[in-house]
């Protein structure tokens, strides 16, 4: 089928992240939707909104939405109907829901989603060990971590890691490499959650290949050759095996599920050691 093109306008009073990602997860539903997106953010005064509507004029499409000033919604609702262009307000029904259940008023002040708050510390100090700690590095103290990845390369684990790390969670990742010793102290760890992850070899394959032609490197080496990539993963997963760790199979598997599934694992494992549990929602 022909992909069906479109202008998408994406409007928000703060960081635009929360219109982005309704967005994104919206039109993952549509394979042949090709949308030319507009991201407006911090629209925050009349001015600001004046030129959200002109490029409105100029390129019509659907708007998505989050704003709580009445006055710049009702310019943006009254332009989109002027033009019979969908007008839809991402958060606000749920807003009011929650407001009308627990009998409270909403204060709405724009990016109060997004204040400096102890959650807050808690991610950049997450996102600044992951950093610290991917690909093997600073592996003398990952006792500290929450999650410990452990996969041969290409499985993902670098961005699973900073994905884990944006829920406030310390997560560092270790590559399994044949004939490399792993961190002496790995399959001592108790606190941290080690998990395994794996890989069809075929996709593997095709990702390492993707990578060296991406860095315009010769793809006959070791890298891609299929049966040094079966002997990788079978290794791999004896000691996954062998330390008796939970195994994730990345195959077909976004970023965002390996860590949802990651996740379900550390809370088991934090209430078999009687921890708290963290709130990664």
């Amino acid at each position: 089928m022909m992909m069906k093109k479109f202008n998408l306008h994406m409007i928000s009073d703060s960081t635009g992240e929360t219109v982005g990602s309704v967005a994104r997860a919206a039109l993952a539903q549509f394979d042949d939707a090709e949308p030319e997106e507009y991201s407006w953010t911090l629209v925050r005064t009349r001015p600001q909104m004046e030129k959200v509507l002109a490029s409105i004029r100029d390129n019509p499409g659907p708007v998505m939405y989050t704003l709580v000033d009445d006055h710049l919604r009702d310019m943006l609702k009254m332009e989109c109907a002027k033009r019979g262009l969908p007008c839809i307000a991402v958060i606000s029904t749920a807003v009011a829901e929650l407001s009308l259940y627990l009998d409270m008023k909403i204060h709405a002040l724009p990016g109060r989603q997004h204040e400096l708050n102890e959650n807050y510390f808690t991610r950049v100090d997450a996102i600044n060990y992951a950093l610290a700690h991917d690909d093997g590095q600073g592996h003398w103290d990952i006792d500290a971590a929450d999650i410990v990845l452990v996969g041969v390369s290409r499985t993902s684990k670098s961005p699973t890691c900073m994905y884990l790390a944006y829920k406030g969670l310390k997560s560092a990742n270790i590559p399994f490499v044949l004939d490399c010793p792993l961190p002496p102290m790995l399959e001592q760890l108790h606190k941290p959650l080690v998990v395994g992850l794996t890989i069809d070899p075929e996709r593997l394959q095709q990702i390492r290949r993707t990578r060296l032609q991406s860095l315009k490197q010769e793809d006959d080496t070791n890298y891609v050759d299929m049966e040094r990539l079966q002997q990788e993963i079978a290794e791999s997963r004896k000691l996954f095996s062998r330390c008796h760790w939970p195994v994730i199979d990345v195959t077909r598997r976004s970023v965002e599920e390996t860590a949802a599934t990651i996740i379900q694992h550390l809370k088991k494992h934090q209430e078999k050691r009687g921890e708290a549990v963290p709130d990664a929602s």
